[in-house]
C-alpha cells in the first residue's frame, strides 16, 4: 500500500563543472598552506575541498516534487488546489521572468544553470504570492504533473 502518490520528483543538482571548481578550491587551499609543511598542506587541501563541497551540495539540494495533492518546491509547500494553470517557459521567456518581468512578491526557486522554468499562478486569495517561478530541466513534465490534479469529491 502506497501512502503518498508521488507524481513528479526532480533535484536541481549543481552541474559537474561546479564539482571541478570544488576540487580546484581544495587544491588552492593546499597550495596556500604548502609553505608551512606537508601536514598543514594536506589539512588545507581537505578543509577547503570539504567546505566547497558542502556549499555546492547544499545549493544543489533543492527539490521540486508533486506528491499526492501538493507541490513541494524547496521550502514551499502548496496544495494543488491553490495553483492555477502552469506555464512552460523556454530559455528566453524564463530569463525575462527572472529579470524585468519578475514580481518581488513571487516565490522563485531558480537556479542560474537551469535555463528552462515553469511559472505557476497562485490562485489562493489569502496568499500574497502572485506566482511560483520554478527552474526545472523538465518543464513539460512538471507542468503535466501540476495539471494532473486528482479530482476531489
Amino acid at each position: 500500500m502506497q501512502l503518498s502518490a508521488e507524481i513528479y520528483d526532480e533535484r536541481l543538482t549543481a552541474p559537474r563543472s561546479w564539482w571541478v571548481i570544488t576540487a580546484l578550491i581544495g587544491l588552492s587551499g593546499g597550495l596556500i598552506l604548502l609553505p608551512l609543511g606537508p601536514l598543514p598542506m594536506l589539512g588545507g587541501l581537505i578543509g577547503a575541498a570539504a567546505l566547497a563541497a558542502v556549499g555546492v551540495s547544499s545549493y544543489g539540494s533543492a527539490r521540486i516534487r508533486v506528491v499526492a495533492d501538493s507541490l513541494v518546491a524547496g521550502d514551499a509547500r502548496l496544495p494543488l488546489s491553490a495553483l492555477g494553470a502552469p506555464e512552460v517557459l523556454d530559455p528566453e521567456e524564463a530569463r525575462a521572468w527572472r529579470s524585468h518581468k519578475a514580481d518581488p512578491r513571487a516565490f522563485m526557486l531558480l537556479r542560474s544553470y537551469v535555463p528552462t522554468a515553469v511559472r505557476v499562478p497562485v490562485t489562493d486569495e489569502q496568499d500574497p504570492t502572485p506566482y511560483l517561478y520554478l527552474s526545472t530541466r523538465n518543464p513539460q513534465g512538471l507542468a503535466a504533473a501540476l495539471a494532473s490534479e486528482p479530482a476531489s469529491g
